[in-house]
């Protein structure tokens, strides 16, 4: 019987799985238009109460986005309030919604990476899955990747999309 051989294992590809960048802390929108007068407009007499009297702890370990749903004009002095009483509980802060939160928490991981790890090496970023994965971090480990990998390929290495091959020296 032939020995069944794995091509795969043998080819020196380097899978990169986004979803292990993935951390599994709560995320919570914070959304202050219940906080605005009519919805509309902030009163600073009310919104420093509502900020005195609300239950910071509950943003203990969390990631918090900080954003208005209204259609409102807030002044930038109300984020730096919010922020202000966040940021003894709350792990990260930031102004958007729980996507620009998800895209930023991305690319600190990514700006975090080493990329002389992938020097010459044949890289597989994988996709499909389970966790929300935004395509901005795609976009930003591609472009980290790109002066150091031989190629990049999305997919799965059985089953890859070729993105880039590093052009070969011409002597």
């Amino acid at each position: 019987m032939d020995e069944i051989v794995n091509k795969v294992a043998q080819s020196g590809i380097v899978t990169i799985d986004l979803e292990e960048f993935y951390d599994d802390i709560p995320r919570v929108e914070f959304d202050i238009k219940p906080w605005l007068f009519q919805e509309l407009i902030l009163k600073e007499k009310d919104f420093r109460e509502h900020i005195k009297t609300h239950n910071w702890s509950q943003y203990q370990n969390t990631y918090v986005a900080l954003t208005c749903t209204a259609d409102a004009i807030v002044p930038t002095w109300a984020y730096m309030l919010l922020t202000l009483s966040l940021e003894p509980f709350a792990k990260k802060i930031v102004y958007g919604n729980l996507e620009t939160l998800e895209t930023i928490l991305f690319s600190e991981k990514i700006n975090a990476l080493d990329a002389n790890t992938y020097k010459d090496a044949r890289v597989v970023i994988k996709g499909c899955g389970d966790k929300p994965v935004p395509i901005a971090a795609y976009v930003a480990l591609t472009e980290k990747l790109k002066p150091v990998a031989k190629s990049i390929m999305y997919g799965e290495p059985c089953s890859t999309v070729p993105l880039y091959k590093k052009p070969a020296l011409k002597v």
